[in-house]
């Protein structure tokens, strides 16, 4: 054996022992090299692989717009650790990190390329249990406050009484409501929900309660109200404390009898519907101005759900925003992966007037203009992008950015203590105490 070829052999051993999957290309994109760990990740063979173009061996998510070779290839600059997925041999997709470099020559003459990729399978399946076990319905959160509230739902769902959701625009209050009624045993029925707030005051009586023919001028045959479409199930009245006085009377009847009368009806209907209700506004406020009924006020408020706005709940916004990238990925077919360290910061300091719902569409917007598979400053609704020359952390407190990156370190750790101290080149009870001080709870996390 000569002892190029001895060479050979002992540079194949040692990549062969790899865990992760390495190959090598030339200048012509062919593979020269091909791993076992490789064949076991693509699940095609090396003598497969070599002399194949490397997108047609791997399908990979990034190879048409993004790829990791060809950027390192032009910038002479490494990539490092970036996600993507390729198509093994039986069609499913891997999720996979990706590291790449140049091979250069004696002479430092560019001749390929070589990548590196890891299975992050195993991480992504932590990583959905990790947002599962903080899941309830579609509602996600690991606050202290949700998570009370987590517990408490399903006894509020096997009950019929009344309920009142309470908070500001945005934090989900009708995602409440459908995890009430999905838990509940009126769940294979319908949940009807009405805007009291989108309609005109001369519209809502009808809507809710139908009428009969004849009613009216323009009612020429019944129509049916919201109540009798909701039967057997769930009436969600969205932005209660905006019906008007009027109307106020006949619901009271309708929570207090359970029948009503569709407008020109001469006989009541009865109304097997279980009511939710929601409001952005201080109910209690409106009984005293009176602008609100007091005796109806206090049929709605039999079980009442108080949800905190996301400024007060920060600890979910990785979580959040990793659901909404996932989600966004299917809709749009796309592959983003992440957020760059400087969005992180941004999205952690903001104050969210439109709270879950803002958030949202900031990542959508985000989505639209992402080009790469990290979302990048640029990438944001231009109110949120720093002003020119301003650094990117003022536009959060110190305590905010400190407590982002803890929490962006202890997600990515699976909320192990002692590596993220590793990871943050801290002792770990500095880490302690850091999380103390910043009240990042550490009992929920576990």
């Amino acid at each position: 054996m000569t002892d190029t070829s001895k060479d050979n052999h002992t540079t194949n051993t040692i990549l062969d022992s790899v865990a992760d999957g390495v190959f090598t290309v030339d200048r012509e994109w062919r593979i020269a090299s091909f791993n076992k760990a490789a064949e076991r990740i693509t699940g095609i063979l090396k003598e497969e692989a070599i002399g194949q173009q490397c997108c047609d061996v791997f399908h990979a998510s990034i190879c048409e717009t993004n790829c990791a070779l060809k950027e390192t290839l032009e910038t002479k600059q490494p990539v490092v650790n970036r996600s993507a997925y390729i198509v093994n041999a039986n069609g499913d997709k891997v999720p996979i990190s990706i590291s790449a470099a140049a091979l250069k020559d004696e002479r430092r003459n560019v001749i390929g390329g070589v990548e590196t990729f890891r299975d992050m399978s195993t991480v992504e399946e932590l990583r959905r249990e990790l947002t599962k076990k903080y899941s309830f319905q579609d509602i996600i959160s690991k606050n202290s406050e949700m998570l009370k509230l987590f517990d408490i739902f399903p006894s509020v769902a096997e009950s019929d009484s009344t309920v009142l959701i309470e908070g500001e625009s945005g934090t989900g209050k009708e995602l409440v409501a459908r995890a009430i009624h999905n838990l509940s045993h009126r769940k294979d029925l319908p949940i009807v929900t009405v805007n009291c707030g989108a309609l005109p005051d001369t519209l809502i009586e009808s809507e809710l309660f139908g009428y009969k023919a004849g009613a009216f001028t323009d009612a020429r045959k019944d129509k049916l109200g919201r109540f009798a479409l909701a039967e057997g199930g769930t009436m969600f009245l969205d932005e209660i404390a905006d019906i008007p006085p009027a109307l106020q009377v006949r619901l009271l009847r309708v929570i207090q009898e359970r029948t009503y009368e569709p407008l020109g009806a001469t006989e009541s209907v009865q109304a097997d519907v279980r009511i939710i209700t929601a409001t952005n506004k201080n109910i209690e406020e409106l009984v005293k101005s009176e602008d609100f009924r007091e005796d109806l006020f206090y049929r709605i408020n039999v079980i009442r759900i108080k949800l905190p706005p996301l400024r007060e709940r920060r600890e979910d916004i990785p979580l959040l925003i990793d659901h909404f990238i996932r989600r966004l990925n299917n809709i749009k077919r796309k592959l983003i992966t992440d957020i760059s360290p400087d969005v992180f910061a941004i999205l952690m300091g903001h104050e969210y007037p439109g709270n879950i719902r803002e958030l949202e569409n900031i990542i959508e917007h985000a989505f639209v203009l992402c080009q790469k598979t990290t979302i990048d400053v640029g990438d944001l609704p231009e109110n949120l992008r720093p002003k020119k020359g301003k650094p990117i952390v003022e536009s959060a407190s110190l305590d905010e950015l400190e407590t982002a990156y803890i929490v962006k370190a202890l997600q990515t750790n699976h909320w192990h203590r002692k590596k993220t101290a590793e990871q943050l080149g801290i002792h770990i009870t500095t880490l302690w105490r850091k999380m103390k001080k910043l009240g990042i709870r550490v009992s929920e996390q576990q």
